[in-house]
């Protein structure tokens, strides 16, 4: 029943085996020192993940630069200020032998207000007037600073590989700059950066190319990239299998298979086209394996071992991908190798609250929650009410617990 889970996962290119097929995808803890470093409370929520037993463990998102922030309490790498602490960080969270692998990201025009006084993009398109009270104004990027962010993408993951993470995760999904690059409904340039396919991905590919050649030929690279944005004009199924394509002409060694933004959050449990199956995405990547030999992981919706061991075993997905299970129980991946474990039940978290209930925002912060004490050294509360979640939330941050962030 379990043996697919079990079954080790080979990266060719790079001789790097990953234990089995489970992968802890990124969740946002917000848990950074006020200088963006990994705190001890990151840390020790990293090491019992890791105890966990998942084959890859990544991490949430990692700042190219403290100039761009996406949520309160995001890591930034940009120097070699903290990396005392981040290879403590790295220490932690591969203990157990797994494979361990930072998400490095810039938000583009995703930086919540507040924050950051202005973000930057490939053009300067607003978001829609019901997201502009989250997000700072943007501009679009110069040549120069597209270039310039290829280079802090690479010097990010040049100091995750001196600090000891066994590989990188780029961030193209959800919004975010590279994504944001991808999609014709924010990428509007008539220059090489925009207009087709071909030269709204030119971002990504520049960015593995630039990262490659600084990591050298034994650090994996992943990319994490939409299906699709489902919006109209958006960034399509059939620009993302190309995109992916390429991807794996260049070299990519892990394709993490999401969906949506925050303006249309299919990401946070909210499915795009209807399926009778558990995991969101599985029919996009069973059409994508047809195209490609790249390992590819799909994250959101497994909750059986019998989804997750079907998924496997038609060749629809490489590796399955877990995320706010985990945030309650992050031994979960253990439980299901050892076939302990059949079902994953998640609560719906909701105060009955609708203006506070609308968009999932309670569900973020009732997760962060679970992931503070878990970084806190405490157990988690799976039954925690959720209006106690929220005088709590407001006790300890106010209003700006409203502020956009994702888990």
């Amino acid at each position: 029943m379990t043996h697919y889970l079990k079954e080790p996962l080979l990266l060719e290119k790079r001789g790097v085996t990953i234990s089995n097929r489970i992968m802890k995808s990124a969740m946002s803890e917000g848990m950074a020192s006020r200088d963006h470093a990994p705190t001890d409370e990151l840390i020790r929520l990293y090491e019992r993940w890791s105890e966990g037993g998942a084959g890859l463990i990544v991490t949430g998102n990692v700042m190219v630069t403290k100039d761009a922030l996406g949520e309160p309490g995001n890591v930034v790498l940009e120097d070699a200020r903290h990396l005392d602490q981040f290879r403590r960080w790295a220490s932690a969270g591969k203990r157990c032998g797994n494979e361990f692998w930072m998400q490095i990201n810039h938000p583009g025009k995703q930086v919540v207000r507040g924050l950051v006084k202005e973000g930057h993009a490939p053009s300067a398109i607003p978001f829609p007037p019901k997201f502009q009270r989250f997000f700072a104004p943007s501009r679009a990027l110069t040549t120069a600073g597209i270039h310039d962010l290829i280079h802090r993408f690479k010097m990010t993951a040049s100091l995750a590989k001196e600090a000891g993470f066994t590989g990188v995760q780029l961030h193209a999904a959800h919004g975010y700059l590279i994504s944001q690059f991808l999609s014709p409904r924010h990428n509007r340039r008539t220059d090489e950066w925009g207009g087709s396919i071909e030269n709204r991905s030119r971002f990504l590919k520049e960015i593995c190319r630039a990262v490659r050649a600084e990591v050298g030929e034994s650090f994996p690279i992943g990319v994490k990239i939409n299906s699709a944005d489902f919006m109209k004009a958006g960034f399509t199924e059939e620009e993302s299998k190309y995109v992916i394509k390429s991807l794996e002409e260049l070299g990519v060694d892990h394709v993490e298979i999401s969906g949506g933004t925050y303006e249309k959050a299919v990401m946070t449990g909210k499915k795009g086209p209807a399926s009778e199956r558990e995991a969101y995405f599985l029919e996009y990547a069973e059409g994508l394996k047809k195209r490609t030999t790249i390992p590819i992981a799909v994250t959101g919706g497994f909750r059986t071992s019998e989804g997750m061991r079907e998924a496997l075993a038609s060749g629809a997905t490489d590796m399955i991908g877990l995320a706010r299970p985990l945030a309650v129980d992050p031994y979960i991946p253990h439980k299901l190798l050892e076939g302990e474990l059949k079902d994953i039940t998640t609560r719906s978290v909701r105060t009955g609250i609708p203006a506070v209930d609308k968009g999932g925002m309670m569900e973020i912060m009732w997760y962060s929650q679970q992931l503070d004490r878990l970084g806190r050294g405490k157990q988690t509360k799976p039954r925690f009410s959720p209006k106690l979640s929220l005088l709590l939330s407001l006790w300890k941050q106010g209003m700006g617990v409203f502020q956009k962030r994702r888990v």
